[in-house]
């Protein structure tokens, strides 16, 4: 196992799980995504909306990257002009949708408390 990957894994499931999603972009990438395909500047704008702040290109750069090299999503270049790429959650990723809609029921039930 690669230093890289290590830092991923750790005894418990909770924190790796955090490690791989856990920081305040890759869970909004990944409930977008569970719509489906979409492209660099679609995930840049719908995000951004969500959290009513910019994120940087850099950034998303970023974070679709540590997606990736986990197995969460998969990037497609397509060889034309302008250049396209489109991200999609892989079946590992898919397999976050219910983690997703668990967070979801539960930011509701939250924001119903104030």
């Amino acid at each position: 196992m690669t230093q890289k990957n290590t830092f991923y894994h750790s005894l418990c499931p909770v924190e790796t799980t955090l490690n791989l999603v856990g920081n305040k972009w890759k869970l909004l990438i990944i409930r977008d995504l569970l719509n489906g395909t979409m492209r660099f500047g679609e995930l840049k704008k719908s995000i951004s909306a969500t959290k009513n702040q910019n994120i940087s290109q850099k950034v998303l750069t970023q974070n679709l990257r540590e997606l990736e090299d986990v197995k969460l999503i998969t990037r497609k270049v397509y060889a034309e002009v302008p250049p396209r790429v489109e991200y999609r959650l892989t079946e590992l990723g898919l397999s976050l949708k219910s983690v997703i809609e668990s967070l979801e029921q539960w930011g509701e039930y939250y924001k119903s408390l104030s």
